[in-house]
């Protein structure tokens, strides 16, 4: 697999990371650099172990994982969306949907990165030799934690300029990504 397909498979793999990190950065309404940093690094993380665990469970549980991860994705989303809506429309003392706690991000980082486990099955089913599996790991990783930068940085301006509940927004979002995936699992889209 070339740099180019590499770069390109990097960058829509990190799209969920991107929408998901926005919605969260909506919720968090202010510009935290370190929780940011934190969500950068777990959503590159899990985006680059993801192939790398997929790679190596190779073609003998591509079946078993392949009848369930859009399922489990779309669950653990709507789940994280739908806390999201209601903690928009709750009093600031009242809220408990945390975007800022480990236990949301490492949530939100397994959620967004079951597809990457999918496309590290692939890499075992074309024979991607170590080298180029290392390889392919440090450029979705990285391209993960940067557009998961990108996306809480915007979500957290765009959260502080507009009052309107915006968390709630950022839940809908969530809720759409997960019923995007399922929908395009199931062969909808």
């Amino acid at each position: 697999m070339g740099l180019l397909a590499l770069i390109l498979l990097s960058i829509s793999l990190a799209m969920d990371c991107f929408s998901v990190s926005l919605a969260a950065g909506v919720a968090m309404r202010r510009f935290d650099r370190r929780t940011f940093l934190r969500m950068g690094l777990m959503f590159g993380l899990f985006q680059a172990l993801m192939p790398l665990l997929g790679w190596s469970f190779g073609y003998s549980l591509s079946n078993l994982i392949r009848d369930f991860d859009h399922w489990l994705a779309f669950g653990l989303l709507v789940f994280l969306g739908i806390r999201m809506i209601v903690e928009g429309f709750r009093d600031e003392d009242h809220k408990t949907f945390d975007p800022n706690s480990w236990r949301v991000i490492l949530t939100l980082s397994v959620a967004t990165s079951i597809d990457a486990l999918a496309v590290g099955l692939t890499f075992a089913f074309i024979n991607m030799d170590l080298l180029q599996l290392f390889e392919a790991v440090a450029i979705i990783g990285l391209g993960s934690f940067l557009f998961a930068l990108a996306g809480s940085a915007i979500g957290a301006y765009v959260g502080n300029k507009f009052r309107f509940p915006m968390e709630a927004v950022g839940g809908v979002v969530l809720i759409g990504i997960g019923t995007k995936i399922l929908l395009e699992h199931l062969g909808y889209i």
